[in-house]
This record gives structure tokens, C-alpha cells and sequence, in this order.
């Protein structure tokens, strides 16, 4: 954390220990179901990068390394809904991470929405550097593509006009996850910006998405992510899992729910929830 904190360091930047407070205090409404009207004065955020030395203090709150990383707002709309003009980045805990067998509790959940997402898992690290990785690439360090589920939420109470640096501070509003199994499609040949994917809540109607709905394309918020990670000084893992956006709009969802999302040749993945 410390190493984020000093790289961002620019003379005006919340302390160490100030990013540390606010991220406590995170964890705690996370871990209590309860909501954060805002941070203090003292601890709030007031640039994307404060919000990433937050969030990097969040880290350790995990008995388990870093399962991977999540981007928000990959969308125009999205990123207009929740008052943003650029994507965010967020950790993903291995303890929120479910098997398809699993009933995911559904507990406090705020948002209540599910979102069906293009995964990729590294086979390389993709550490830091001076100039941008292209598309090529950060495709070059993947392993497998999977079909995902995300289920976000927010520890604040209005999410919507929380603002980039909260938000990012908040983990990019990860919460549960639910990876699907890998494809066995060659799908290093498939355009995933044309690719289509359909999804339904239980027996509800069936919601149409396509690839391009995720920053035009998921490969290039692949991308996006690493390097943006790269300029926080945080290299990618190999073996973490890059999840890339939702590729349709957000499916409401309630207690008893079943979602299943269908990304044709590509897999299917499907979560339930419980009480």
C-alpha cells in the first residue's frame, strides 16, 4: 500500500494513514451491511488517485491474494448514471469470488443488479512500465476466457452521486463474483466486439447484449486495465482473472433469484441467490 501512496504522492494527497482509516472504515459497513452516508472530511478522496491508495489498503482486510480485478462504468451510459467520465478499477477478494453451485446469500445487497461479463485469467505477469501495453499484448498474457458473473455494491448509500474517487476507494462497487468454466472455443478468432450474449432472471424475459457495449470492445478493456494498473505501479498476476464490464444492461435482481447468462459458443454461466 505504501508503495501506491508514494507514487501518487504529489504534496496534497490524504496520508497513508489517512487512506488507511478510510478503508477500515469501508471494510466495516461492508462486512456490517450497513451504508456510509460519506467518509469524513478528513478521510474523503478528492482525486482518482487517492481513491486507488484507499482502495490498495482494502487489500489486506483478505486472508487470500488479490483474486483479480474488475472494471465499472466500461459504458457510456454507465459511466453517465453514476456521474463518472471514465472507467474504474477495483480489487476482487477471493472470499466473494462463488462456485455456480453455490446459493449466494443475498444479505444487505443495495444495488441489487446482476451483470453478465467477458473474464480473462493471465497466464503471464504484466508488470509496470513506461509505455503503454497495446490491445496484442496484454491478449498475448491471457490463458482462457470465461463467461462471468458480477454482482456489485456499493458501501455507500448513493452510489450514483458518490463520485470517481469514492467509488474507486470503494472498490469499484465489487462485491460477489461468479466465474464461469473456461471456453473451449477458439475465441482468439471470434470478434468479442460483435459477440452476443443473452441473459434472464428465473423465468423472466431474456435481456440481448453484445461485446461492444464494453468500452467497444472487451479486449481493449483488458487493456485499459492493465494499464491502468500499470500506472499505479501494480503489476497483473498471472492466474488473476480480469473481468471487463457488463456487455448488457444490468438485470434486477431479488432474494430466491436465479440468473443465467448465455454467451452462445462461448459458455453460459448461471448464479442463484438465497434470503
Amino acid at each position: 500500500m505504501g508503495q501506491i501512496a508514494e507514487l501518487l504522492y504529489d504534496g496534497t494527497m490524504i496520508t497513508d494513514t489517512q487512506a488507511a482509516a478510510a478503508a477500515r472504515l469501508i471494510h466495516e459497513h461492508w462486512q456490517s451491511g450497513h451504508r456510509l452516508a460519506a467518509l469524513p472530511g478528513a478521510l474523503r478522496p478528492a482525486t482518482r488517485a487517492e481513491g486507488y491508495a484507499i482502495q490498495a489498503h482494502l487489500e489486506p482486510f483478505s486472508a487470500a491474494p488479490v483474486y483479480g480485478w474488475k472494471i465499472a462504468a466500461t459504458s457510456i451510459a454507465g459511466q453517465r448514471h453514476i456521474g463518472v467520465d471514465a472507467p474504474l478499477a477495483g480489487r476482487i477478494f477471493a472470499e466473494r469470488v462463488h462456485p455456480e453451485t453455490a446459493t449466494i446469500p443475498f444479505a444487505a445487497n443495495h444495488m441489487r443488479v446482476a451483470e453478465a461479463e467477458f473474464a480473462f485469467r493471465m497466464a503471464h505477469d504484466l508488470p509496470p512500465r513506461p509505455t503503454p501495453y497495446t490491445v496484442e499484448e496484454a491478449l498475448a498474457a491471457v490463458a482462457t476466457l470465461h463467461p462471468a458473473l458480477e454482482i456489485p455494491d456499493s458501501r455507500f448509500q448513493d452510489f450514483i452521486t458518490a463520485g470517481a474517487p469514492n467509488l474507486i476507494a470503494d472498490l469499484a462497487c465489487a462485491h460477489d463474483f461468479i466465474l464461469g468454466r473456461p471456453t473451449t472455443t477458439d475465441w482468439r478468432t471470434i470478434n468479442l466486439a460483435t459477440h452476443k450474449v443473452s441473459a434472464a432472471i428465473s423465468a423472466g424475459p431474456k435481456i440481448d447484449g453484445i461485446g461492444a457495449n464494453v468500452l467497444a470492445d472487451p479486449r481493449i478493456a483488458l487493456a485499459w486495465l492493465v494499464n491502468e494498473l500499470s500506472t499505479l505501479g501494480i503489476t497483473l498476476r498471472a492466474g488473476q482473472v480480469v473481468t471487463t464490464g457488463t456487455c448488457l444492461t444490468p438485470m434486477p435482481i431479488a432474494p430466491h433469484d436465479t440468473v443465467y447468462a448465455d454467451f452462445g459458443i462461448l459458455g453460459a454461466v448461471s448464479a442463484r441467490f438465497g434470503a
